[in-house]
Parts: structure tokens; C-alpha cells; sequence
């Protein structure tokens, strides 16, 4: 997975509206938006149109958001 959706999302759909490929969904169940791993190109759209820097390359994330990696992913699963 190259990106991935963390707590700060706001549900706003900027990253959505941005990512070129149609990776990224939510449910109306659901409080935050998820990035598809088998989808997500690595382009960083998502990231630059997220205001509330909730979207951040999966490498990048702190010991305490890696769980956000498998979250992101079960949405999809």
C-alpha cells in the first residue's frame, strides 16, 4: 500500500475528488475515508488535497498509526 488514510480524516472527500485512479471509498457506516491498496498508484494526489494531513505514505507513519495500514485494507477485504 502506498497511502494510507489515518483518525484525522474529516470525511470533507477532497482526496477522493483528486485521486485519479478511483482509490479511495467510504460507507455511510463508516468515519473516514479508505485507500485502496490494490488500486492506489503511489501518485500522492490524496496527500496534497488533504487538509488535515490524514494521508500519508505508508512509510512514513508513526509506530502508533501503523495499525491504519491493516484498517485501510480490510475496508477492501
Amino acid at each position: 500500500m502506498a497511502h494510507v488514510i489515518t483518525d484525522n480524516c474529516v470525511m470533507c472527500g477532497s482526496c477522493a475528488d483528486v485521486c485519479p485512479v478511483g482509490a479511495i471509498h467510504t460507507a455511510d457506516t463508516e468515519s473516514q475515508y479508505f485507500v485502496n491498496p490494490d488500486e492506489c498508484i503511489d501518485c500522492g494526489a490524496c496527500e496534497g488535497a488533504c487538509s488535515t494531513e490524514a494521508i500519508m505514505s505508508a512509510d512514513d507513519l508513526d509506530a502508533d498509526q501503523v495499525h491504519f495500514i491493516e484498517k485501510n485494507a480490510e475496508f477492501f477485504g
